[in-house]
């Protein structure tokens, strides 16, 4: 889910600085770990780990300066997205994570230089 919004923006806000390749790759990536580590810490209480996920995941991305709006439903993802999701454990972060939004940022890349007036990225860091 959170890559439909990712998608977004990274096709259609190209100058937005949350799509920019940091953001988008770096704000999925740490989410996704977060979001991780709030399930492992919290396995019993799926509110408190879900609430603390996306908050810590949006305090983490500022921190960072990795803001990307959809990261914080992958931190959600982590924690609410079922068994198959908890199994991967950190590799979820990996795979599905990491790997998926370096595949739509080389994607992006190619797609959003295509018209000669548009630049992707904006900037890289």
């Amino acid at each position: 889910g959170s890559f439909g919004a990712s998608a977004v923006l990274a096709f259609g806000a190209i100058r937005s600085p949350l799509a920019q390749p940091r953001n988008l790759v770096g704000g999925h990536f740490l989410s996704a770990l977060v979001g991780v580590s709030c399930y492992f810490l919290f396995p019993g209480t799926l509110w408190l780990a879900s609430c603390l996920a996306v908050a810590t995941a949006i305090a983490l991305m500022h921190v960072t300066k990795t803001l990307h709006p959809p990261g914080g439903a992958t931190a959600l993802i982590a924690v609410t997205g079922g068994e198959g999701i908890h199994q991967l454990g950190y590799l979820y972060a990996f795979v599905p994570c990491l790997l998926g939004a370096l595949i739509m940022l080389a994607i992006a890349l190619i797609v959003n230089n295509i018209p000669k007036a548009q630049r992707y990225p904006q900037f890289w860091w």
